[in-house]
């Protein structure tokens, strides 16, 4: 059984920031290669804020004076350095993390992705007490799996303050690719303003963020595209809402600056390789709120990982990654010259950008920029308008659409939400393909309102290959073959003028006990999203398996990217005893009330 302890005098300085151990060979030894974190030109490590090799390690957790983006700041630190440096473990190891905690107020580690005792989640009030001021807490936990992870606090607002860093577990046994060289890029955004400030902003002004607002030129260009009759008609909806088509982003580059590794695109943070070498790149979205597109002009990627599980090799020239999402992609150089990692984030309001290049001192091009999309009818039909006649819509009173109380959904009887025509939301359709005569799905069928096969607003699909959900399959199939007992249907639901998010029109404060899941059932989870945002839906504790069409070999994951107006399902083997956290992971959608708890039992 793992177990913890509390100690009550913090570590020495000496003790906590203690260099990074000699590393071990892991799996590359397995296969022949050179540690793939090795660095021939004497760069300590392929991470740039230093690695904590397990099975021990320790961490302390301070607030400090330290330089991001070039100006003098105050983040949290973690060993010196915010974000985080990376912790590296095996599988198959006992891990021991002691994390001290220097701050002046509680704080936490959430382990992302990892399956452990629910005693070691790291989630305050739910699977643990918290760390008070000037104590220690001790992570112990096994180590049952590998790939790409990361950890952040789940403390108010921590997060938005660098309190987060990469996690790499080493596979114990051969991988199913080869690679010679690795590099992690974890991507986060980064704002000088406090995070108190920024979340009393939104309550106060949903778009206060939002400075790309459309234009007159905008709306001549539509026409030019559209026709005036069509422009007219769309602008006139939107406006009726008081709602804005460029509602992408709740927090944007007008406060945030977007970073990789730390360091801001002026500050060109290099990943070095040799020409021929083949080149893992971990990506990780460690943002509060920002999602990107990530694309390497020059160079082709293959996406060999997702949320840290192997998946069948997808050759993609871009992909997106939801805030908390992980891929592993593969390149290979050919050249000795220097290309650029471009991370663009969804609104088009700014970028994360670095350097992979032969030696120190290179740069490429940066790409030139998209521009900010519209959202269309896809997002009209979070508010069950996109099947709807344009002519019945002047009967409703759009005016009141911004200020609407999503709670009120609460009446609704979501049991029966099943038997109603959905083809609303998403372009839906009542076929239900691979649907058995019980009612239900077949086990890893795509769900009917999915948008598996859209990687999502602002990408043209014809410009690159782009990932997309469907592409995603497992390795191999998952060991758990039983159809789903039963279904549980949520919905994502908001206020937007007022700044609350909700699962079924209730904010955490306002239910009165946890989802329940029997242990060990097989269940399927099905998400509809009912706003105009993007929501990253993260369950701790337990793998979700994305029923994205692709039968036996679903993958699993640790969130799921849910598009406006789209439903998902995934399923989930319910084998975690014990209460969990349940969210979305936008840092301030979580805050204000998008949060459950499942207790399995």
């Amino acid at each position: 059984m793992a177990s913890s302890s509390v100690i009550t005098h913090p570590l020495s300085r000496r003790q906590i920031l203690k260099g990074g151990a000699a590393l071990g060979l892991g799996s590359a030894a397995a296969l022949g290669l050179r540690p793939s974190w090795a660095n021939p030109w004497g760069r300590t490590n392929a991470y740039a804020k230093g690695v904590e090799e397990g099975p021990e390690v320790a961490l302390a957790i301070r607030r400090e004076s330290l330089p991001v983006a070039g100006q003098q700041t105050h983040p949290i630190s973690i060993n010196g350095s915010s974000p985080g440096p990376l912790i590296r473990l095996k599988e198959g190891q006992d891990a021991v993390l002691r994390v001290t905690n220097l701050l002046d107020e509680p704080t936490s580690i959430h382990w992302h992705g990892l399956i452990l005792p629910p005693g070691m989640d790291g989630v305050p009030g739910l699977s643990f007490a918290g760390i008070a001021p000037g104590e220690t807490f001790t992570y112990r936990f096994p180590v049952r799996q590998n790939g790409t992870y990361w950890y952040h606090s789940h403390s108010g607002l921590q997060e938005q303050l660098g309190h987060a860093g990469p996690l790499i577990i080493d596979a114990a046994e051969r991988e199913p690719f080869r690679y010679d060289r690795e590099h992690v890029l974890l991507l986060t955004d980064w704002t000088f303003e406090d995070p108190m400030s920024v979340f009393r902003n939104l309550k106060t002004a949903e778009g206060y963020y939002n400075f790309q607002e459309r234009t007159i030129a905008d709306f001549f260009a539509d026409v030019r595209e559209k026709g005036f009759a069509a422009t007219a008609e769309m602008r006139g909806m939107w406006a009726k809402m008081r709602m804005s088509s460029r509602d992408i982003a709740d927090v944007t580059g007008s406060t945030y600056t977007y970073l990789l590794n730390g360091h801001s695109p002026e500050e060109n943070w290099t990943a070095l390789f040799k020409a021929g070498e083949r080149v893992r790149l971990r990506v990780i979205n460690g943002s509060a709120m920002s999602y990107f597109d990530v694309r390497i002009p020059g160079l082709n990627m293959t996406v060999v990982a997702a949320d840290g599980q192997p998946v069948q090799p997808v050759p993609v020239d871009e992909f997106r990654i939801a805030v908390a999402e992980t891929y592993d992609v593969l390149v290979m150089p050919e050249d000795n010259t220097a290309y650029t990692l471009f991370a663009e984030s969804m609104d088009r309001s700014g970028y994360a950008r670095a350097t992979l290049a032969p030696r120190e001192g290179m740069a490429a091009e940066i790409p030139e920029r998209r521009q900010i999309a519209d959202r269309g009818m896809e997002a009209m039909g979070a508010h069950g308008m996109a099947g709807m006649d344009h002519s019945d819509m002047e009967s409703m009173d759009h005016a009141n659409m911004q200020g609407m109380d999503h709670s009120d959904m609460e009446s609704m009887d979501h049991a029966n939400m099943q038997s109603m025509d959905h083809s609303s939301l998403g372009g839906m359709s009542d076929e239900r393909n691979g649907m058995k005569a019980s009612g239900m799905l077949a086990a890893g069928a795509a769900q009917p309102g999915s948008r598996y096969d859209q990687a999502g607003i602002g990408i043209d699909p014809d410009a690159r290959r782009t990932l997309v959900y469907r592409d995603l399959k497992a390795f191999t199939p998952w060991t758990d073959r039983r159809e789903p007992g039963r279904e549980l249907e949520l919905h994502l639901t908001g206020n937007m003028e007022r700044y609350m998010w909700s699962f079924d029109g209730k904010k955490f404060s306002e239910v009165t006990g946890p989802l329940h899941f029997d242990k060990d059932e097989r269940l399927r989870l099905i998400l509809v999203n009912d706003t105009m945002m993007e929501h990253p839906i993260h369950l701790h504790g337990m793998w979700m398996e994305l029923e994205n069409g692709q039968g036996e070999l679903i993958p699993r994951k640790h969130t799921l990217n849910v598009k406006p107006g789209e439903r998902v399902s995934a399923l989930i083997t319910a084998d975690a005893e014990g209460s969990w956290a349940f969210h979305c992971h936008l840092l301030y959608h979580m805050d204000a009330g998008m949060f459950r708890v499942v207790k399995v039992s």
